[in-house]
């Protein structure tokens, strides 16, 4: 059977097209304003300011530029960035630990002065409350800056049952309800695992490619571009300083010097500020296996490098910095 087309369904056919062209064209204008700043908040776990020693493998092992921070002295920072030394003790006696040092950062609530101590490894029902109540992203919601993501990518077994102990990071994601990173994101490049070259995944049987530092630092780099604040977080260092292992050091350390170096590189400095901070040393002092309590680098680069670094004391002053900047 011959169908004919006229003229005039040509036309309608023509102007629907048009329609749907518009509205894509005026949604994406949307998202491009939405996405005129942003925020990346690289959080190395168990990073401090040490001292030029042989103890230090960020001294002994060379091209660690900008994990290598050193106390006094004052060399330059990559691509002009600013650092500031800033104290993760918040005022309690004791080694800074990492679920009070974290409930802070994400928070902006100095928790180990509510807890009236440090809390080692995972946030107790106390500080899950903090977060429950205060998480960044929460807060950050509720100002209406939104979209924002949790960079870093969950294997299946996270789902299977519910974990007895949650990170503050799992914490504060679930404050706000947000969408949790897996597989599929990692594997279409919208996620990067904690281990971010992916080779314990590989080890551990899963069929995912191995990323060198720039691939994952051009994933990063490209979720700057699509959500107003992005989270991400690396705890490998903290094993390391935990471990007292040299050999792991100099494995490591380099690849994850390159994957920040390139990311900073990567990013549109005029319209994304790039932190780096840390919640308490470690890997500056091998010769103990403990957290130290050396003050943690916070390194900022990119849009109003100067007002947010001005900010910065504490592990404290993190949060309300970063809200500062995007509302």
């Amino acid at each position: 059977m011959l169908i004919r087309i006229t003229e005039t369904q040509q036309l309608r056919s023509v102007f629907s097209v048009t329609l749907i062209l518009a509205h894509f064209s005026q949604v994406n204008n949307i998202i491009m304003y939405q996405i005129n700043s942003s925020v990346v908040l690289f959080f190395v776990d168990g990073l401090g300011i040490g001292g030029k020693t042989p103890a230090n493998p960020l001294f002994t092992i060379k091209n660690l530029t900008p994990l290598a921070n050193f106390r006094e002295t004052d060399d330059p920072i990559f691509e002009n960035g600013i650092l500031v030394p800033t104290d993760a003790t918040l005022g309690i006696e004791g080694r800074p630990q990492s679920a009070s040092g974290q409930t802070t950062i994400y928070t902006g609530l100095n928790a180990p002065q509510i807890l009236g101590n440090h809390k080692q490894g995972f946030p107790n029902e106390k500080l899950r409350e903090l977060i429950k109540e205060h998480s960044i992203f929460l807060q950050l919601e509720k100002k209406g800056v939104t979209p924002n993501i949790f960079a870093n990518t969950y294997t299946p077994q996270f789902f299977e049952k519910t974990p007895h102990w949650k990170s503050a990071t799992t914490c504060a994601v679930e404050a706000a309800d947000m969408h949790f990173c897996k597989l599929p994101d990692l594997l279409g490049h919208k996620s990067v695992f904690h281990d971010f070259t992916n080779e314990s995944l590989i080890e551990k049987g899963f069929d995912v490619p191995k990323f060198s530092p720039v691939d994952a630092a051009g994933i990063l780099a490209d979720l700057s571009r699509q959500y107003r604040f992005v989270l991400y977080e690396h705890f490998i260092t903290d094993k390391i300083g935990h471990q007292q292992d040299f050999a792991w050091a100099e494995r490591h350390l380099p690849q994850l010097a390159e994957f920040l170096r390139e990311t900073i590189t990567r990013i549109n400095s005029d319209k994304t500020t790039f932190i780096l901070t840390s919640d308490h040393g470690n890997i500056e002092d091998l010769s103990i296996r403990n957290h130290t309590r050396n003050k943690i680098p916070t390194i900022v680069w990119g849009r109003n490098k100067h007002e947010f670094a001005r900010s910065i004391n504490d592990l404290s002053d993190i949060t309300p910095a970063i809200i500062k900047l995007l509302s």
